[in-house]
């Protein structure tokens, strides 16, 4: 039993309360203060979350200080190398890895969940031709909810895991299918003779005409971008996920909601935006003069993928995927400008009091760009990439808060700085 407190007390009445500590397997203990207004007439006020814990949550730990990243207790590092997405995903979603059946038939069930209805046909040419990426996925994501609609009860259990088995067999469908519209080639079905990946990759790039050949390099190099990306805590899309699941949403527009949060430039749509300024850099010798526009205060530049919200050391995922680049970069033989640059740029910045006394390393969007930008992949399909990996870690999340007894509906409360009270003025009364 919990006996640990802490005491909040009013010095202005001198009234105080007694708060319950909590202690997680890891990380900083919480303050309870659940009965601070009931008792003291008070809320609290934490403008970006920053120390507000918002949630109970057993899937992903994330130590920023020390650069850990933990999904079910597992290191990243670990899974990076030996797991694959899909079980990950099962991982995720179940809280321990699968055995050999087990894994078998979760592979079966999402490659069952493989298809999108034909009606959704409609949905992608309604959109401009040249529309963002993450237009159409929000829009489509959305759209799917209609079809899952009538007669789903998300508190049983066994109907969330059927939305989670069709959301993440879904996702590579519709995000493919954004590429071939905007490309003004035919959809491809998928193969449930392929992997995961695979399967992926054959709907964004093979040819009607003849046999789509896949480098395993390539392969792997996505997978372990799926695999980095799949889940990050209690992040600005996950926590919006979870806030329009707690209304008890449809869980695709759950998705959808946070899908919409992932397309903004701080969140997801950051490794587009390291492609962009290695893009305007152009060569490493341009390098010291953007290095100078970053450190002056006046100049509204800023260098894309240094530095992240939390970690405040190395994030452990660029660890991994800086090596991945280089694999993949050699195997394939393209050409590595932006590559060349980015590397400069890396040792610049690491080098750099600037940069070292503020703790602005590499990120994963540093990298996973230029991998991206490797695979063929368009810049603008970047996020959408992006969201194809966070959906098992969203629809995850969305589980578990569904299946926790204390979930209630998010209401957050405000520090209201506007007018008092006044009296309405007829408008022919007014100076």
């Amino acid at each position: 039993m919990n006996t640990r407190t802490v005491t909040i007390t009013d010095n202005s009445t001198g009234k105080s309360i007694e708060c319950p500590v909590h202690e997680g397997s890891y990380g900083a203990p919480v303050i309870e203060v659940g009965k601070l207004y009931q008792e003291l007439g008070m809320f609290t006020i934490d403008p970006g979350y920053g120390v507000t814990g918002s949630c109970r949550s057993a899937i992903t730990y994330l130590d920023g200080e020390e650069g850990i990243l933990l999904h079910r207790g597992y290191p990243i590092e670990q899974l990076a190398e030996k797991s694959s997405f899909l079980e990950v995903a099962y991982l995720l979603i179940h809280g321990d890895l699968p055995n050999a059946t087990e894994m078998q038939e979760w592979e079966r069930a999402i490659k069952t969940h493989g298809m999108t209805h034909e009606h959704l046909r409609r949905v992608y040419s309604g959109y401009r031709y040249d529309a963002h990426p993450m237009s159409v996925l929000t829009g489509v994501i959305g759209a799917v909810a209609s079809f899952y609609h009538e007669g789903m009860d998300v508190y049983d259990p066994e109907e969330r895991l059927l939305t989670a088995r069709r959301v993440i067999g879904k996702m590579p469908n519709l995000v493919s299918k954004i590429y071939r519209y905007q490309s003004g080639l035919p959809f491809v079905y998928p193969d449930n003779s392929r992997s995961y990946v695979e399967n992926f990759m054959a709907m964004m790039f093979s040819w009607p005409t003849e046999p789509y050949e896949l480098n395993p390099v390539a392969v792997r190099a996505l997978e372990l971008l799926l695999i980095l990306h799949a889940d990050h805590e209690q992040n600005a899309s996950t926590s919006t996920v979870r806030l329009a699941g707690s209304a008890e949403s449809n869980p695709f527009a759950c998705v959808a909601a946070g899908a919409v949060t992932l397309w903004g430039k701080s969140h997801g749509g950051a490794n587009e935006a390291v492609i962009h300024m290695l893009e305007e850099i152009g060569d490493p010798k341009n390098i010291p003069q953007f290095v100078a526009r970053a450190k002056d205060k006046d100049d509204s530049f800023r260098l894309m993928g240094f530095g992240h919200r939390v970690y405040k050391n190395y994030d452990p995922r660029a660890t991994i995927i800086r090596q991945a680049c280089h694999d993949l970069l050699d195997e394939m033989d393209v050409n590595q400008p932006l590559f060349e640059i980015a590397m400069e740029l890396e040792q610049i910045a690491l080098d750099d009091d600037y940069f070292i006394e503020r703790k602005l390393y590499p990120n994963v969007d540093f990298y996973s760009g230029l991998i991206y930008q490797a695979l063929n992949i368009p810049k603008n399909m970047f996020t959408p990439m992006f969201a194809l990996a966070r959906s098992a870690g969203w629809i995850a999340q969305w589980m578990e808060m569904m299946a926790d007894p204390d979930f209630r509906i998010g209401r957050p409360r405000q520090l209201y700085t506007g007018a008092k009270r006044r009296e309405y003025t007829p408008i022919d009364e007014r100076g």
